[in-house]
């Protein structure tokens, strides 16, 4: 463990009409304890995963590598600013780290591979070969296993998206191992009821307000697939 606690408030928010201040869960969730290496993030798309996680990323000063050039038709202000209302408390001291996600992921590959036109050694470092040169879900796990090798606190969004069910076991038993070594401290927002299983993980559910603890069967992820199995012919 290395993050312990992450505070909000919103009695300084600077807005209550705008994206992500209008959300009720950052009004009524306003002290996250973090009490396992590997957390879990859960909810409907909209309801603040990606957000939160992002403000705790620039809280942590994590560089989110993204394209800054993209244009917006109608800007808001404030999208980027709730970690400037946010506290952090580390176990000891701060730790350096990473944010992911699936989307953003092709531009820290693209500036991988201009570093290594000047110093080809530093491919070395991700299986020796550019990201780009391999499929999306074999680049995601040659980045995975060597990043998470390294003490740190990381933060993922939807690292599912380009990998198949099982990559995404490989991936459980990457997380679950780095997490019991004790090194690495995982927040991941997902959709995956594979990821959600991972042994040990705690679940908290953005569908609740405040945000609380839920156990893998009471997720929808869990509940909707379970009954896609067992009978398919309801959903279709």
């Amino acid at each position: 463990m290395h993050l312990k606690r992450v505070r909000l408030f919103p009695e300084k928010y600077p807005t209550k009409t705008h994206y992500p201040f209008i959300l009720e869960i950052f009004h009524k969730t306003t002290d996250l304890v973090l009490t396992s290496p590997l957390t879990f993030f859960v909810g409907e798309n909209g309801t603040g995963k990606s957000t939160f996680l992002q403000a705790i990323a620039n809280r942590c000063r994590i560089h989110i590598w993204k394209d800054n050039d993209r244009f917006t038709l109608e800007a808001n202000p404030y999208e980027d600013l709730l970690y400037q209302y946010m506290e952090v408390e580390w176990v000891d001291e701060p730790v350096a780290g990473s944010f992911f996600s699936s989307e953003l992921f092709r531009h820290f590959a693209q500036y991988l591979d201009e570093w290594a036109a000047s110093d080809p050694r530093v491919l070395d470092y991700f299986g020796g070969k550019s990201l780009n040169t391999l499929s999306h879900g074999q680049s995601l796990m040659s980045f995975f296993r060597s990043r998470y090798q390294i003490r740190g606190l990381y933060l993922l969004d939807e690292p599912e998206t380009a990998l198949s069910p099982r990559s995404e076991l490989e991936f459980v038993r990457l997380i679950r191992d780095m997490g019991e070594i004790g090194d690495a401290q995982f927040i991941i927002a997902t959709h995956s009821p594979i990821l959600l299983a991972c042994p040990g993980a705690r679940i908290l559910s953005f569908d609740e307000i405040p945000l609380r603890t839920v156990e893998y069967e009471e997720t929808e992820h869990y509940q909707v697939y379970k009954a896609f199995m067992a009978d398919r012919s309801k959903f279709l």
